[in-house]
């Protein structure tokens, strides 16, 4: 009882955020574990569409209740003779996702719970969704109940036109109905818009709750006429994917249904045996990174159930508070639905040492693996939760910049495209500086290996890395604080040389390297590089100055641009350019701002979402803060692309230009980074696992 009234409690918060019973995120999420098993709602209803992969391939999961013998969706489009039962609310905390549904006297809650929480690595790479079901009378009467879930093949293939088999397996705890591609070729492929086609997909039900499971065709419409499943599975193996191939089918049968509620529930799950191949070496998972057997995974799983469920609730209840407290109800309402979309675009494995190495996906973009700069915005999430998780995606990029094969004197972009880092494959490669981001990646390394030392205590990594941070600390010193024709992250805005935005990473980063050498006793060097930052510093701010604001280029009167990256000149404490600076920034954009938010800058009406906020955490007071926040809180309500969370809209029609379901959402978290004491209370908690 207790838990139900936190769940309650968190379902009325969220309710009181959103103004609403209905949640309005852009799109929903359902499962979200890592760049191929992430499934996604697309509408406000959860029966308006299938459920979807987040580049928008279908991935339809179906489900049906029969209520005294009448069937209806509650999740799926389809089969359309079906008719939808109503849906009264849907709510989304950090690891879950509900939604509410009534029909002919009965309640129903379905849940979708991850539990991904940071300070848990072995819980966070476990890739197991729970989908629990509860229903409950309203109108004083007894109904007969059941519930079917129908999964369609598709989700463990690239395609339909691939082959799949099927199989049921069980463990001590579970029923185990499986399947996956016929041909298995590990990490076979790379690109952006594509889905697994090695592993396979498992729904895992539990053997003391009462159930039929069933591998076969039109299991919906069979179920919704007649209330059960056939008794044989469909054979004939292997079968395309297609249109009338054989579905996985679990019916729940909840008897006799009355006031108190009877539950059910299920495990989703994907497992690929080798994850990610890094410098042509193939790597596991995390979780099976000891040669755990699906099976035990799966069993861990079911029977920590109950204990992560008050675990989780708790959490979602305790962060969300600290979020409001930190940035008010909009900003917490925007980091809450950008906190499992960050993790899902990473994949947790371990290298030939068991040790942790944390891959982000650039979605939606070329599909790279390891880009430097997306690993910068998205870095405040995991300095804020868990440091740890930083260090293991830095590692893979340090450790590729050290080989002989890597002849810049910068750093590079990516290792590659998603799921091979075996190599940059962005602008020149390792072949040309043709298309690369000096000064971007560069300065993007040096200040993250120093609020890295920072969050943990020590700069063991620098300390190992040391050849390298110097060569790129010299890079800067001679080409950061008027840097010369080439990209930076915002690169679909193209070249741009006197970039003064990008100056001030480049100024930041070199005391980045002055604190890491401090830190590692190398004072001449912390001295020299120091005193070069504050003179870059004072330069910019004569450099760029106009009237009332700093412009986007030292050599481009009559622009501006959002100055976000001096967001750590504050965070990490540099102190290197004066308040005034922050603070007449924050006075012009005031007058910049459009109903959906401030623009990156004067050339265009659009804007980056995690810029954004950084930039509102420049702010000095709670008025300023929310005048750029409340507008982002209002496109996540009116927002007409239903997509997994863009971060690269228009300000004035809050479409999006560009970019779904990326990392970079985690950047929103840099607003409760920049408060030490609520980092150090979530740091704690990490550091107890």
């Amino acid at each position: 009882m207790k838990n139900c009234k936190i769940i309650l409690a968190l379902c009325f918060w969220f309710c009181t955020i959103f103004g609403m019973s209905q949640q309005r995120g852009p799109a929903t999420p359902l499962i979200t574990h890592d760049p191929y098993f992430s499934v996604w709602s697309t509408t406000g209803n959860l029966t308006d569409s299938d459920t979807s992969h987040w580049t928008g391939s279908p991935q339809p999961l179906t489900g049906i209740v029969r209520i005294d013998g009448k069937p209806y969706r509650f999740m799926g489009l389809h089969p359309r003779a079906i008719p939808a039962m109503q849906q009264i609310s849907s709510t989304i905390t950090p690891t879950h996702t509900r939604y509410e549904f009534r029909q002919s006297g009965i309640a129903l809650e379905l849940t979708f719970f991850t539990p991904a929480m940071m300070s848990d690595l072995d819980l966070l790479s476990r890739p197991a969704t729970y989908l629990t079901w509860s229903a409950n009378a309203t109108d004083g009467a007894q109904h007969q109940v059941s519930i079917l879930l129908d999964a369609d093949p598709v989700i463990a293939v690239n395609d339909r036109s691939q082959k799949v088999v099927f199989s049921r397996n069980q463990t001590s705890l579970l029923n185990v109905l499986s399947v996956g591609s016929r041909d298995q070729n590990l990490l076979n492929r790379s690109g952006d818009d594509l889905r697994i086609d090695w592993g396979y997909f498992h729904l895992a039900v539990p053997k003391d709750e009462d159930s039929a499971t069933a591998i076969t065709a039109h299991a919906a419409t069979t179920y919704a006429s007649s209330g059960k499943l056939p008794v044989s599975d469909s054979m004939g193996m292997p079968r395309t994917a297609g249109w009338g191939s054989p579905h996985l089918a679990v019916l729940f049968d909840l008897g006799s249904v009355g006031a108190q509620p009877v539950t059910r529930h299920l495990i989703a799950s994907y497992t690929e045996g080798y994850a990610i191949q890094y410098l042509h070496r193939d790597l596991r998972p995390y979780w099976q990174r000891n040669n755990m057997p699906v099976e035990d995974m799966l069993d861990l799983a079911e029977g920590q159930y109950p204990s992560l469920e008050k675990r989780a609730t708790a959490f979602d209840s305790d962060l969300a508070t600290d979020l409001t407290k930190v940035g008010g109800e909009h900003y917490a309402a925007i980091a809450i639905l950008a906190y499992r979309q960050t993790i899902a675009a990473h994949k947790l494995v371990a290298d030939v040492r068991g040790d942790p190495m944390l891959f982000a996906k650039e979605n939606f973009s070329n599909g790279c693996i390891a880009t430097v700069d997306v690993l910068y915005p998205s870095a405040p999430f995991f300095l804020f939760f868990q440091p740890k998780l930083l260090e293991a995606q830095l590692l893979p990029v340090l450790e590729y910049a050290s080989l002989a094969r890597w002849k810049f004197p910068f750093s590079p972009h990516d290792l590659g495209q998603y799921p091979l880092a075996n190599g940059q494959v962005y602008g020149g490669g390792e072949n040309t500086e043709e298309d690369q981001m000096p000064v971007e990646e560069s300065g993007n390394m040096l200040i993250l290996v120093d609020a890295l030392a920072r969050a943990e205590g020590d700069a063991h990594l620098a300390e190992r890395y040391w050849p390298q941070l110097t060569k790129w600390a010299q890079y800067l010193k001679e080409k950061g604080l008027d840097p010369e024709n080439q990209l930076s992250t915002d690169d679909f805005a193209g070249h741009l040389a006197h970039n003064a935005n990008l100056s001030i990473k480049a100024i930041d980063a070199l005391a980045a390297y002055a604190d890491l050498a401090r830190l590692l006793k190398r004072q001449d060097i912390a001295v020299d590089y120091d005193t070069t930052a504050k003179a870059m510093a004072a330069k910019w701010s004569t450099m760029d100055a106009e009237g009332d604001h700093y412009k986007l280029a030292f050599n481009s009167p009559g622009t501006w641009s959002q100055k976000y990256n001096l967001v750590w000149d504050q965070v990490l404490g540099y102190n290197l350019f004066p308040k005034s600076v922050r603070e007449a920034e924050l006075g012009f954009y005031l007058g910049k701002i459009n109903r959906y938010g401030l623009p990156l800058d004067s050339r265009a009406d659009y804007t980056k979402l995690d810029w954004s906020v950084w930039t509102a955490t420049l702010a000095s007071n709670a008025t300023q803060f929310n005048a750029i926040i409340d507008p982002i809180y209002r496109w996540i309500n009116e927002v007409p692309t239903k997509v997994p969370l863009t971060d690269w809209y228009d300000t004035k029609t809050g479409k999006q230009i560009g970019f779904q379901a990326r990392s970079v959402v985690g950047g929103v978290f840099v607003k409760a980074l920049s408060v030490q004491t609520l980092t150090t209370k979530w740091r704690a908690e990490a550091a107890q696992h």
